[in-house]
């Protein structure tokens, strides 16, 4: 059995008045569940940005394959705009990839009257993206899948989706 390990790290600082401020706000503008959600989130970002700071320094011709492939992927993620540079997945943010969540896509698209709609609907399991049903919140939604979302079997605003 394999041992699970944390997704993401904690500020160094639990009681930063301004990073507390900063995370309340995005809480209600994407209704995550809790702070993790939001830490989570930075974690990945920290990841594409210190990936990104290794790519900066080409050197040889697999790195430049690489470079390719790492904004290749973060455009199929929609995370950056096609032909972007290095320095635009350097510049990412919570916001950015907060946009990419299935639930603020659900909300988005007019499938859900709120985001905390949106996130019960996928929860409960009314969300399918193309014809997988998906009970995952914070699912990073592909440019492709974007268009193959649908809510099944819930009634939004006196309209049966």
């Amino acid at each position: 059995m394999r041992k699970l390990k944390r997704k993401f790290s904690k500020p160094r600082k639990p009681w930063e008045k301004q990073r507390i401020l900063d995370e309340k706000v995005l809480v209600k503008e994407y209704a995550y569940a809790n702070k993790r959600e939001i830490w989570k989130m930075k974690s990945r970002i920290k990841e594409y940005r210190d990936f990104a700071k290794r790519l900066v320094s080409i050197r040889t011709a697999q790195e430049v394959k690489e470079k390719d492939e790492f904004l290749k992927g973060l455009y199929r993620k929609g995370l950056v705009k096609e032909g972007a540079a290095v320095e635009d997945a350097l510049a990412l943010t919570v916001r950015d990839i907060s946009e990419r969540r299935l639930q603020t896509q659900v909300f988005r698209k007019g499938l859900a009257k709120t985001p905390k709609q949106a996130r019960q609907f996928i929860v409960h399991g009314h969300v399918f993206v193309g014809d997988k049903k998906v009970t995952a919140p914070s699912r990073i939604v592909n440019r492709d899948e974007e268009a193959l979302i649908k809510v099944v079997g819930v009634k939004v605003g006196g309209k049966n989706k």
